[in-house]
């Protein structure tokens, strides 16, 4: 028997909304926003130790990015086809079968935002003791993802004009950064050209394994797929975003390791967690910490913002198909979804309670790569079973760049099968709780009306 196809969508779909507000511009701030967090002022110090080349560390984030950019061609075409809210729980349940739809909806509705909104508060709390050494990071934390879910429920507008100028602030603290690395940061002995040893480097060990590091900075690629129905035209716009976001992202990490690099020692930075600061104090002399620090804290900012639009819509969008979570699906007069944004908050407030988010964050971190994996085979599926649907986009470089993606995703899932079976195996099983779920309800009612399988 054929695998199951879906039909129609009952709920209409963004481009027949009145609901489309968000521009393109926005929509590429919360790509940005959503990416830029703290892995890329973190990484380089465990990089250096076994890979201490100026060249062989920016083509591995160079890598990255265009490992990333893969990811966007596929999902920019599935976006296109399929436009409506909530990423992979839209893609997976049209591409294979609602309870896989489910499942992945299951994950990012419950922990899958809300843990790294905690964890990016939590950062937020830790950094922003360098600007008010006397506040509780834990306080810091708490307030800052209040703030912005205030900032949330009152509406789409609102949100998008403080996700814009947060981001926009973001991106221009770190070129501020940037320059005066550059310009005034004493450059030290290190060369970006290739040479000889270089080879060696980069088919070693520790670079595919430290490339796995790198991909998790680059995650958010995806992000604008989470708020299709609120894009507009957007067969357009989200593939336009998604792509442009990255490219930018691409451009400042790759610059930003540069610029560690540059202007710090490498055994100064070799082993050690905070390499923004240790090249900030070398740039800026004492104070470079502070302002190291409060640069992180702005840029946070915009990350947890982008991280609280973007889950709800996940909740929201599976209350419109499942009758138990139809309140999530209720928006405000502005268009937000506040009882999903509260539930997002509410969750992410008690794994900061409960220190538990770090925990949470590695045991799902299998099922997160578990999904976008096969969200990018759905592209190849599709283009075999059914040539016939509409594409507004088709992926660039097909087929080889959705194989280099799931080459690479596959990769990172063995090694962490290999590194963590544990934490893969509890991940495995938050996936099957939610198609348990899933069979439960599905049993009391259609759960998934808006994407009902039909067999072929």
């Amino acid at each position: 028997m054929a695998a199951s196809e879906t039909v129609s969508p009952a709920v209409p779909d963004a481009h027949s909304g009145s609901g489309s507000t968000v521009s393109v511009l926005v929509a590429v701030a919360i790509v940005v926003a959503d990416m830029v967090g703290v892995g890329v002022f973190t990484s380089l110090g465990f990089q250096v130790k076994d890979i201490p080349s100026g060249f062989s560390i920016l083509l591995l984030w160079t890598i990255g990015g265009i490992v990333a950019l893969c990811g966007v061609f596929s999902y920019g075409e599935l976006g296109a086809m399929f436009p409506r809210s909530s990423g992979e729980y839209n893609f997976l349940g049209r591409a294979y079968h609602p309870a896989f739809g489910f499942v992945a909806g299951w994950v990012s509705a419950t922990v899958g935002f809300a843990a790294p909104v905690a964890l990016a508060a939590m950062a937020f709390g830790e950094y922003g003791k360098s600007v008010a050494p006397e506040a509780s990071p834990l306080a810091l934390a708490i307030g800052v993802v209040w703030l912005v879910s205030l900032v949330q429920l009152t509406g789409v507008k609102h949100s998008s004009n403080f996700q814009l100028i947060a981001t926009i602030l973001k991106v221009l603290l770190i070129v501020a950064f940037l320059v005066c690395g550059f310009a005034i940061g004493t450059a030290q002995p290190v060369s970006f050209a290739p040479s000889a040893s270089d080879f060696t480097h980069i088919v070693s060990a520790p670079f595919a394994i430290s490339l796995v590091f790198v991909m998790y900075s680059f995650s958010g690629w995806n992000a604008a797929t989470y708020i299709i129905g609120e894009v507009r035209l957007p067969e357009r716009n989200v593939p336009r975003a998604m792509l442009i976001g990255t490219l930018i992202v691409l451009v400042l990490y790759v610059a930003l390791n540069a610029v560690f690099l540059h202007a710090a020692p490498i055994d100064k930075l070799a082993g050690q967690l905070d390499v923004a600061r240790i090249s900030g104090s070398y740039i800026f002399g004492e104070f470079g910490g502070r302002i190291v620090g409060a640069m992180i804290c702005f840029g946070l900012i915009s990350s947890i913002s982008a991280m609280m639009w973007i889950g709800p819509r996940v909740m929201m969008t599976m209350g419109e198909d499942m009758p138990v979570l139809r309140a999530f699906a209720r928006k405000s007069s502005g268009g937000a979804p506040a009882y999903a944004i509260l539930f997002q908050l509410t969750v992410a407030s008690l794994l900061l309670f409960t220190r538990s988010f770090e925990a949470v964050l590695e045991f799902i971190q299998f099922s997160l790569l578990f999904c976008s994996f096969f969200t990018v085979l759905a592209v190849i599926k599709l283009r075999i079973t059914r040539p016939d649907l509409p594409r507004p986009y088709r992926a660039w470089g097909y087929p080889v760049t959705p194989v280099v993606f799931l080459i690479v995703t596959g990769f990172m899932m063995y090694h962490l099968l290999s590194e963590q079976p544990l934490r893969s195996f509890l991940s495995l099983l938050i996936m099957f709780s939610g198609l348990l779920i899933y069979a439960v309800f599905r049993k009391r009612a259609d759960p998934v009306p808006a994407i009902a399988a039909r067999r072929e």
